[in-house]
């Protein structure tokens, strides 16, 4: 017997150092070497912000990187968007060849929009039960991100919520932790969750900007609420079963389901929620937690769990806070996280490094936009409220960033924060007194909130100057700059007026995130037949072509690139009526600025629109409203998205001297590979920078 559990032990010994052999053997060798690059990224930060407060000398850590090195704009991609410019950062390639254009991608076959980041393939389950299959998230981005080279080439690196990695890119010997578009448990970018006793019939559902708003209705001192969670993917999939059957084929049975499953929340696993009032605040009840909230207090983050089957379940985190507590009951609960110690699927790589990360540093934000933007934008929450969560925010990235440095096991290091961005959307309109929703009042509070977040980062940086050493490069780089927002351009509305596109009959309806997320009616007006052009996304307008699109008019060649010239120089005549200015700078064809093996996806023209004005949000979302301008009456009033990439550059500050005098985005990549010896990609279309 003895003999016998030897050997077995004996046998799981040999398997266990196979295995950690394979495991060895599966990444390069990790060399040795003094060179390092730290690179902290500032999403939005702005070139001539970083001037004004350089010379206010509030800025003391990038003031001895400009003079140790230097401080100059850095060029951006065409569209200055996020996703597409740190895209490029990560690959050294222009759109045409990493093939992200947009948040957002169109079909050809329903003109219907769809996330441009990821591709989604759905669980499946066998007898609408058991798992057999688990969901699959696939980045459309293309290339190799820098970081990827460098730890194929044995560069020991750590990445940290740059955007667009999501999922987490797999680094040999090396750590990610998953940023933008990492969603929440709802897989949208933020579904936040508002509940009051106030509210009239009109408010309650789905608010423009992603969130959901009910009723809080007392009997006694108690309410019940369900909490919606993510939407349940057997019954999508019965859904998409349901809708690939010709409407006048389904039986009548087959149509009442199917309109059943099309009505909004239908679909949603929920968690429910007893509010209960208390002389202090409120005390709630969710699932396995108990909570005692007073006026503006916070609760810590709750768990929350979802049953897809009784055997699948997924987990995540929301925190609470109470807003009022009388005469009316208004709560707040925030955008349901992934729990970092169970994530429905991975955030970071390793797979396991998320759970790790919870014990180092305690519970930390996932989500990819991790501030409260869209309940500032839609009036449920106020600036003080934004502030302090969003510096909350910052502060989960700057303990991650922290204990990362302090381990000192990379060569390379990348922490990207977005608070800055963040807080130029939201609070330009207190810097501009020109914007139609400035409020002098406001603005004597809170003008200096841009300031103090760029007075942050830069605290930031010196935190991350601590670890460097003669042998360490270290840069500062944002992706695009930032602009007044105080108008909305309709294009689609254009578009309608001049000639391009056709509706059956004008309908003036607004278009909320739920119509996207959930593929609602987009487009229910537009004669295809007639139609030659559309806006869809952030400042792009598409040709109805031909063999591309379902039902194109246009055909290719002479025919869509006249109508190409005709649109440009038409769009670039108009003008503000009220001011005279011209919205647009200038319109780009697709083959004057991209190149690369995904320049077919690329939209046909480009709009850059000028200082204050921008794409309106129901153009984004394919509503077609009746006037071409708007007053952006909207607390969402600063931004970059569709303004004119020339005059929208970035920043970068570096301890280093430059020997380019133009430097873009597209440079970072290979001025690592340089400074690392790390062997290049091909066909980058940056050159190194030192």
């Amino acid at each position: 017997m003895k003999t016998k559990k030897f050997m077995a032990l004996l046998a799981i010994l040999v398997a266990g150092a196979l295995l950690l052999n394979f495991s060895v053997l599966s990444h390069p060798k990790m060399r040795d070497m003094k060179e390092k690059i730290i690179i902290i990224g500032f999403d939005g930060m702005d070139p001539d912000l970083v001037q004004q407060y350089l010379a206010e000398g509030v800025l003391p850590n990038f003031k001895k990187l400009s003079e140790q090195g230097g401080f100059v704009q850095l060029g951006t991609t065409n569209p200055p968007e996020s996703p597409v410019a740190w895209a490029t950062f990560q690959t050294g390639l222009n759109p045409g060849g990493h093939n992200i254009y947009d948040f957002l991608t169109r079909s050809t076959e329903t003109y219907l929009p769809n996330l441009g980041m990821v591709s989604v393939e759905p669980p499946k389950f066998l007898w609408k039960l058991i798992p057999v299959k688990a969901p699959r998230v696939e980045t459309i981005r293309k290339g190799t991100p820098f970081w990827v080279q460098a730890g194929k080439n044995g560069v020991r690196t750590t990445v940290l919520t740059v955007p667009l990695s999501y999922p987490p890119d797999e680094i040999p010997g090396g750590f990610m932790l998953a940023g933008l578009p990492l969603p929440d448990i709802r897989g949208t970018t933020g579904t936040f969750y508002y509940w009051a006793t106030d509210l009239s019939d009109f408010e309650v559902g789905d608010a423009e900007m992603g969130g959901k708003i009910g009723r809080l209705e007392f009997n006694g001192d108690t309410a019940k609420v369900p909490i919606p969670g993510p939407g349940n993917p057997i019954l999508k999939a019965e859904q998409e079963e349901l809708k690939a059957v010709p409407r006048d084929q389904r039986t009548i049975e087959q149509n009442a389901r199917y309109e059943q499953l099309m009505e909004s929340g239908y679909k949603d696993i929920k968690a429910e929620m007893e509010v209960k009032k208390t002389v202090a605040g409120v005390k709630i009840k969710v699932q396995n937690s108990d909570l005692d909230l007073k006026k503006g207090e916070w609760s810590d983050w709750v768990p929350l769990s979802f049953k897809v089957t009784p055997l699948v379940k997924v987990r995540g985190m929301s925190q609470f806070l109470l807003l009022e507590g009388e005469p009316d009951v208004k709560l707040y609960m925030s955008p349901i996280n992934w729990d970092p110690r169970n994530p429905p699927m991975p955030i970071t790589s390793p797979d396991n490094w998320s759970k790790k990360l919870v014990k180092e540093v305690g519970m930390y934000r996932t989500l990819g936009w991790a501030e409260a933007t869209w309940p500032l934008n839609e009036e449920r929450i106020d600036e003080a409220t934004f502030i302090a969560d969003a510096y909350v925010a910052m502060k989960d990235r700057m303990k991650v960033m922290e204990n990362e440095l302090k381990k000192k096991n990379w060569n390379l290091f990348v922490s990207v924060y977005e608070t800055t961005d963040r807080f130029q959307h939201m609070f330009y309109r207190l810097i501009d007194p020109t914007h139609p929703y400035y409020d002098a009042e406001l603005a004597a509070k809170y003008s200096g909130a841009i300031r103090d977040v760029y007075i942050q980062c830069d605290k930031i940086v010196g935190k991350a100057m601590e670890y460097v050493d003669p042998d360490t490069t270290i840069m500062v780089v944002s992706d695009h700059g930032f602009h007044s927002f105080r108008k909305s351009v309709n294009l689609n509305t254009w578009l309608v007026q001049n000639g391009y596109m056709f509706l059956h009959g004008m309908e003036n309806k607004n278009y909320t995130l739920n119509d996207l997320f959930d593929k609602g009616q987009f487009w229910v007006n537009t004669d295809w037949t007639k139609t030659k052009a559309y806006a869809l996304g952030l400042g792009q307008i598409y040709i109805n072509l031909q063999g591309r699109e379902k039902q194109g008019t246009v055909s290719p060649g002479d025919e869509y690139s006249g109508l190409q010239n005709e649109l440009i120089e038409k769009l670039k005549q108009i003008t503000d009526p009220e001011t005279g200015e011209t919205v647009i700078l200038d319109v780009y064809r697709r083959d004057d600025v991209y190149h690369g093996e995904y320049i077919g996806n690329a939209p046909d023209l480009m709009v850059g629109f000028n200082e204050g004005y921008r794409v309106s949000w129901q153009t984004t979302l394919g509503g077609i409203p009746k006037d071409l301008l708007e007053n952006n009456m909207k607390k969402w009033s600063g931004d970059h998205c569709s303004f004119d990439y020339r005059i929208t550059s970035g920043v970068l500050l570096t301890n280093r001297k430059l020997s380019k005098s133009d430097p873009h985005i597209s440079d970072i990549a290979p001025t690592v590979f340089k400074t690392l010896n790390v062997p290049p990609v091909a066909n980058l279309d940056g050159k190194p920078l030192f």
